[in-house]
């Protein structure tokens, strides 16, 4: 039998979780080193491609993270060597990729950062987040044809 944790959430309210549905990012995410653990979770209605990144530490802090491939099909992360070594991964067809969206009001004026995607390893639960060139940090949400349907907040 596996314990259950419980968690608030600044989205889902008070949700319970198995640690082995923890990811793990042992360099935590850019501006944010000490949060290495979180919770991904689906929001309602989105058909899986836009997600919350919540922090399994500090329940306040969770990030709308979306799948870039729905925004922009021909969008092609190349990882390193040593990024695919640390995720336990041989090739990057292994891994998902997520991108932050900057959730703003009006949706409309929301960003998506396609330069630092997250990439998680499923099997692993081993996460990182890199930098791919030649793509930006605040890609318009607009320019993908989306606006206010995107995000739930």
């Amino acid at each position: 039998m596996t314990d259950l944790l419980k968690l608030q959430t600044k989205y889902f309210g008070e949700i319970e979780y198995e640690a082995k549905d923890l990811i793990h990012f042992s360099n935590g995410l850019f501006g944010f080193e000490e949060e290495q653990e979180f919770l991904l979770m689906p929001f309602d209605g989105s058909g899986g491609s836009m997600l919350c990144l919540q922090s399994a530490r500090t329940p306040a802090l969770a990030f709308v993270v979306l799948d870039p491939f729905t925004l922009k099909p021909d969008y092609a992360p190349v990882l390193e060597e040593a990024d695919l070594r640390q995720l336990g991964a041989a090739e990057a067809g292994e891994l998902g990729f997520y991108v932050l969206c900057a959730v703003k009001n009006p949706v409309s004026a929301s960003t998506v950062n396609l330069k630092c995607p997250l990439v998680i390893h499923p099997e692993t639960r081993q996460a990182r987040q890199v930098i791919m060139e030649p793509y930006e940090m605040r890609h318009p949400l607009a320019e993908f044809g989306r606006g206010e349907e995107a995000a739930p907040c």
